[in-house]
């Protein structure tokens, strides 16, 4: 369960976003404090996202719940876009990379016969192996590791736009008390 303790529902809202409700981008804040605390939790477990408000007019539970999703849906979708972008680029850098490697193979090769069996054709030879499988190195880091982080994000959204979200008034929870008693206290 994460829970959310704010004065106002719209304190959760980007304040420049100007669609209603189910529309409206959840505020940078809100996001990476939902984001850092479901990441935190178990990968098997449903989330359940609890919001506790002082003020609960600025919208129904229902479109606060379809906003969470819509919001989280498009993070998704953006990730998700990311994902395939990166592997595109992979495998573009994977074909240029091979293209690189049978060049340096076949360069090394003419090297070596011109040169014979003396040092310098060995030594030139096997740099351009090297730079050959070097050329190669980012796009296999790429197709093997990069989309590793982007791919558990997405899932976490997706986990997100599934979580059931909640929204407890103060009254009903008692949660702000002493935030009251601290603001009448000031006054």
């Amino acid at each position: 369960m994460i829970t959310l303790k704010v004065e106002r529902i719209d304190a959760l809202f980007d304040a420049f976003d100007p669609f209603p409700l189910p529309t409206r981008d959840l505020s940078h804040g809100a996001e990476e404090f939902i984001v850092g605390w479901a990441r935190d939790l178990a990968r098997e477990a449903p989330l359940r996202i609890v919001i506790q408000a002082l003020n609960t007019e600025s919208g129904d539970a229902a479109a606060i719940s379809a906003a969470f999703a819509n919001h989280f849906a498009y993070r998704m979708r953006s990730v998700d876009g990311d994902l395939r972008e990166l592997f595109r680029f992979a495998r573009l850098s994977l074909a240029i990379g091979v293209g690189v490697l049978t060049g340096c193979v076949i360069a090394a090769r003419a090297a070596t016969m011109m040169a014979g069996d003396a040092n310098l054709g060995r030594i030139l030879g096997e740099g351009l192996l090297i730079l050959g499988w070097v050329a190669n190195w980012r796009p296999i880091e790429l197709m093997l590791y990069d989309w590793w982080p982007l791919r558990r994000r997405r899932d976490l959204f997706r986990r997100l736009v599934a979580a059931r979200v909640e929204v407890r008034s103060a009254a009903d929870t008692k949660l702000f008390a002493d935030l009251s008693n601290l603001k009448s206290e000031q006054r």
